[in-house]
């Protein structure tokens, strides 16, 4: 698979094929954290722009799209079992990141997590804040 040109959902989907969705998830949850994978699973996430930024010393300033694709990752494959990880995607300080985990919640329907994504009611990112309505809407929505 050309990692340039398939979607990211098509990647992810891919890599859940061939390597199990929970190897995935982990590695997402890993990535999330902060901790290291490998390039070649950080390419699958986050494509071109993944291969981009690794290509030299990642700028620290940059390195916040490790988590954003790593919660990209678990909108496609799902967000395990443990759900702390992406509690704490919520109050990341990249504003990209708590956006994610946001739709993550929301395609999910992450119950469990509604009055944490409530929180962000009034989160300075305008984006975060209409995810987050988005995610509780949702939640409400399917009576969980």
């Amino acid at each position: 698979m050309d990692v340039d040109q398939a979607t990211p959902r098509v990647r992810i989907e891919a890599a859940c094929s061939v390597l199990g969705r929970d190897v995935v998830i982990d590695r997402c949850v890993e990535l999330l954290a902060g901790e290291p994978v490998d390039d070649g699973f950080v390419a699958v996430l986050g494509g071109a722009h993944a291969r981009r930024l690794l290509a030299g010393p990642l700028p620290p300033d940059q390195a916040y799209w490790l988590r954003v694709w790593a919660a990209r990752g678990m909108l496609w494959a799902g967000p395990g079992q443990d759900l702390h990880p992406l509690r704490q995607a919520l109050t990341d300080g990249a504003w990209r990141v708590r956006e994610m985990a946001c739709k993550v919640i929301a395609r999910h329907v992450v119950a469990d997590l509604v009055t944490d994504v409530a929180d962000l009611d009034s989160d300075p990112v305008p984006r975060v804040r209409a995810a987050a309505k988005r995610a509780v809407a949702r939640i409400v929505d399917a009576g969980a």
